[in-house]
């Protein structure tokens, strides 16, 4: 699909927009929130998609609530109260809230495991819960320490290993994506730079971070992230490729220079914070290659677009 900006140019549009965006908001849930956005998700064995949504309540604090639909985009069935609430009795990290769950099936443990922010005086951090049905969640508590967020497992070892992309904050308040490894999904270590953040004028310079979690293609693992521009009317999240090497992800094939995505319509320019659209999940096609991005639109309500994995490695591939 491509869209015309003058008589001579032609741009390939690689994220469709639904028609039917936004099509979750605070007006569809069950019970009294103030906004909903920034969803975990998951193809279910059954064939439904489920969403793993980031809702804020009238204190400000968020926790996760799962909304399940056969067809991804419409008859949104959600459970009638919090599906993953803080615990901070327990896990005194929780105490400001759970958010922006990323969700990987990890085959060799039949489980779904789910990277999210626990927010606290302490600042965020990574937390790890897995589940079965997402009914019954097994927390296995905080894996990285305050700062750092926008985490996601890959859904296999590496190397004997367990792989994690995320974000933490490094002294100088750069923001680079980083990769770290752990034997058993608690003790994490050889963290280094993935991606760094660019300088100067780009649209990822000095913060970037990890959207989705790692699709695995046959060229690769296929990367999503989102770079944030600071301008004098505030910041923009876009969102921007790159390749890593499937048997080495700490090695970059290709990374894009522009971004893919960028905030344009009303839902994602006006909301709780403007100019944003950040995904924290998809569903993929393996034999189509189809791809439906979840994304939080302006931290207010949750929109879908549509892509194609092989549209996105041959763009990627001629850059």
């Amino acid at each position: 699909m491509f869209t015309n900006y003058g008589p001579n140019a032609r741009f390939t549009d690689l994220f469709r927009r639904a028609e039917k965006n936004p099509i979750l908001a605070a007006s569809d849930w069950p019970y009294q929130v103030n906004s909903v956005f920034n969803p975990g998700a998951s193809r279910l064995s059954d064939g439904q998609t489920l969403l793993l949504a980031r809702v804020e309540d009238r204190t400000g604090i968020s926790h996760l609530t799962a909304a399940r639909s056969q067809d991804g985009i419409t008859a949104w069935r959600i459970d009638p109260k919090p599906t993953f609430a803080p615990d901070p009795k327990n896990y005194p990290e929780e105490e400001w809230g759970v958010e922006d769950a990323r969700i990987v099936y990890l085959p060799e443990l039949e489980q779904y495991a789910i990277t999210y922010t626990a927010y606290s005086g302490r600042g965020p951090l990574v937390s790890l819960a897995l589940t079965r049905d997402f009914k019954t969640f097994e927390r296995r508590g905080i894996i990285m320490q305050p700062e750092d967020k926008d985490a996601a497992l890959f859904p296999q070892r590496i190397g004997g290993r367990w792989a994690l992309i995320h974000r933490p904050v490094m002294p100088g308040s750069i923001r680079d994506i980083h990769l770290s490894f752990s034997p058993d999904l608690q003790h994490w270590s050889d963290s280094s730079v993935l991606l760094a953040s660019r300088r100067g004028n780009w649209w990822d310079a000095n913060k970037i971070g990890l959207c989705s979690p790692p699709i695995k293609t046959l060229e690769g693992w296929l990367m999503i992230y989102h770079g944030v521009r600071v301008t004098g009317a505030g910041v923009i999240y876009r969102l921007g490729l790159a390749l890593l090497d499937l048997e080495d992800p700490t090695r970059i094939i290709r990374r894009g220079d522009e971004w893919v995505m960028s905030p344009r319509e009303p839902y994602e320019i006006i909301g709780d914070v403007g100019y944003v659209v950040f995904p924290c999940g998809q569903v993929v096609d393996e034999a189509t290659g189809e791809i439906r991005l979840y994304y939080g639109a302006a931290d207010s309500s949750i929109a879908v677009a549509h892509g194609n994995i092989n549209e996105m490695l041959d763009w990627l591939m001629k850059r």
